[in-house]
C-alpha cells in the first residue's frame, strides 16, 4: 500500500494510503496540480490551502469516494 512508512503524513495523506488512492489520481480528479497535492498529503511548514482548493478537492473526494467527507475531517478548520 501507497505511504506505509512514510513520516510527516497529513490527515489527508493518511486517509489516501488507507483508501489505496494515490496523490496522481486524486490531482486528476480534482483539477488540482501534483504539487500541490504533495504539499497536502506530505506536512509542509507554511503551507495553508486557499477555499478555491479546499473546495476542488472535497468536491472530488465526495463524488468520487466518501460522499461524507468534509474539510474538518482533513484540514484544522
Amino acid at each position: 500500500m501507497t505511504g506505509l512508512g512514510k513520516p510527516n503524513r497529513t490527515k489527508l495523506g493518511r486517509y489516501l494510503d488507507n483508501k489505496g488512492i494515490s496523490a496522481t489520481w486524486l490531482a486528476q480528479k480534482s483539477g488540482i496540480t501534483r504539487n500541490t497535492i504533495n504539499k497536502l498529503v506530505n506536512k509542509q511548514k507554511n503551507y495553508e490551502p486557499n477555499l478555491a482548493t479546499i473546495k476542488k478537492l472535497m468536491k472530488a473526494i465526495n463524488s468520487e469516494i466518501d460522499g461524507k467527507k468534509k474539510p474538518s475531517d482533513f484540514f484544522d478548520i
